[in-house]
């Protein structure tokens, strides 16, 4: 069992993040946080190009904050649900950065992060992260068009409508274009594998990716010699309220504890009693937004200081759930730390104030 993850040998700091959404996110627990929020159809006149647009729009946000020009970031890591990544490729075709595109499904975010770590911590110095999901265009692909009226099942999972993008840079003097009392540090990564575990039910993907997760976490735990209880926030993403039992219940098994730190993307982004959302929320966009307008926030303001990241997505596309194949799922760990801004600008300073304190 490869338990082995990857620390960036340099500073990997998340500068800033971008949101936008849907009405139905906007209206939920988190809706305050968002960055913008519109009509779900973005002044486009298909959904498709209305999630293109929310890639658009969130990159812009994440980059004006630090207030970036796009001739200073190195790459972008970017991906969706849609076949060939198209939202991505379309939505952020007016940004003249190098692009890499990636599909982990409900993991992209995750995944994004995980690779601009390593680029950065390997001799590049910035780097933009982006992932959407649009309910409308993946209920379209993966299940019924909106007009078909079908039931869903009380194990499915709402795709949400939103967006997310991330700023990293591995340039320390990047932090003075920053406000926060603490950085989010980019601590380590650790890549997951493919598991599967025998579901064929596409309203149930929950159930499909909590195995996945229950892997990635206990490769961590017994690569790293650590707890559970180490950790303010084990977040997943998205498993939802199904998924989310069947993992405790997984890791109970294996003599993994995780019930009083866990939580998951897509049961906080929704009202479980007013949204209508069944198990929670899903879709790309989900943990993406999630991380971007709450975690985060809570990490830089000190709410929250070392959290695990765990981005799980449904390997499946029309055609293998048409042929009556199972969903693998997939879980990618990235772990975040707050770190003291003041001792990131001026760590020697730090030093001597903390050698007078112990009188050396």
């Amino acid at each position: 069992m490869n338990s082995k993850s990857y620390k960036p040998p340099r500073p990997v700091y998340l500068l800033s993040a971008g949101s936008v959404t849907g009405q139905k996110e906007k209206r939920g627990p988190l809706g305050r946080r968002f960055d913008l929020s519109g009509d779900d159809r973005f002044g486009k006149e298909t959904w498709e190009k209305a999630e293109s647009e929310m890639q658009r729009l969130a990159a812009g946000i994440a980059l004006r904050k630090p207030g970036f020009r796009e001739e200073e970031i190195d790459a972008m890591f970017a991906g969706d649900l849609i076949n060939q990544c198209t939202s991505s490729s379309y939505g952020l075709l007016s940004y003249r950065i190098p692009f890499l595109g990636l599909f982990g499904a409900c993991s992209t975010c995750a995944e994004g992060l995980l690779m601009a770590a390593v680029y950065l911590g390997n001799g590049f110095d910035r780097a933009l992260a982006v992932t959407s999901s649009h309910y409308c265009s993946a209920e379209r692909q993966f299940r019924f068009p909106l007009e078909y009226g079908g039931q869903r099942a009380p194990t499915a999972q709402w795709t949400v409508t939103g967006a997310g993008a991330f700023v990293l840079s591995a340039v320390g003097r990047d932090l003075v274009r920053c406000e926060m009392p603490f950085v989010p540090v980019i601590e380590e990564v650790l890549p997951g594998c493919i598991v599967d575990r025998g579901i064929t039910d596409a309203n149930n993907m929950g159930a499909a990716m909590a195995p996945a997760a229950a892997d990635t976490l206990e490769r961590y735990f017994a690569g790293t010699g650590s707890s559970p209880d180490e950790f303010d926030l084990i977040v997943t993403g998205d498993l939802g309220r199904e998924g989310s039992a069947i993992l405790r219940d997984l890791l109970a098994v294996r003599g993994i504890d995780i019930v009083k730190n866990h939580t998951d993307c897509g049961c906080m982004i929704y009202s479980e009693t007013e949204s209508d959302t069944h198990a929670g929320g899903s879709g790309c966009g989900c943990s993406a937004v999630v991380l971007a307008a709450d975690l985060l926030e809570n990490i830089r303001t000190g709410i929250l200081s070392d959290i695990l990241f765990v981005g799980t997505g449904a390997l499946m596309n029309p055609l293998s759930i048409n042929q009556g194949q199972h969903i693998p799922g997939i879980a990618h760990l990235v772990r975040i730390r707050g770190v003291n801004r003041r001792e990131l600008l001026h760590p020697e300073k730090e030093t001597e104030v903390q050698n007078d304190a112990d009188g050396t």
